[in-house]
């Protein structure tokens, strides 16, 4: 299994980015994915999940309203776009995936800084 985030970056509050997670290595169509963000200190926390097909999707309730997870099955990259972004919202953004085995893999992370 092989995930790798990008689309990170430097934005300002009210602004906008989109994450990708491209994955590798299994079949993607058939595992629910998700995306974690942590910041210094603090453990990862939940953001959102979107199921295998793409038509159930979860958020935390601190991005509700803000951000969208998808995904694309042709393309076995997840997405997350994140709009009127706040600085509360800058951490490293990791996608994760568990398997059948029940082993969770996490891609490198890619970090998200808002400030003006």
């Amino acid at each position: 299994v092989h995930l790798v985030e990008s689309g990170g970056g430097l934005v300002q509050p009210g602004g906008s980015l989109r994450l990708s997670c491209a994955a590798s290595g299994f079949t993607f169509s058939s595992l629910a994915m998700s995306w974690y963000r942590q910041t210094p200190g603090n453990e990862r926390e939940s953001v959102a999940s979107v199921s295998g097909g793409g038509g159930m999707t979860n958020y935390a309730d601190s991005v509700k309203g803000r951000f969208t997870v998808s995904r694309d099955n042709v393309k076995s990259t997840m997405y997350l776009q994140m709009n009127n972004l706040k600085p509360e919202d800058t951490a490293v953004y990791f996608c994760s995936v568990v398997t059948f085995g029940g082993s969770r893999y996490w891609g490198q992370g890619t970090q998200v800084t808002v400030s003006s």
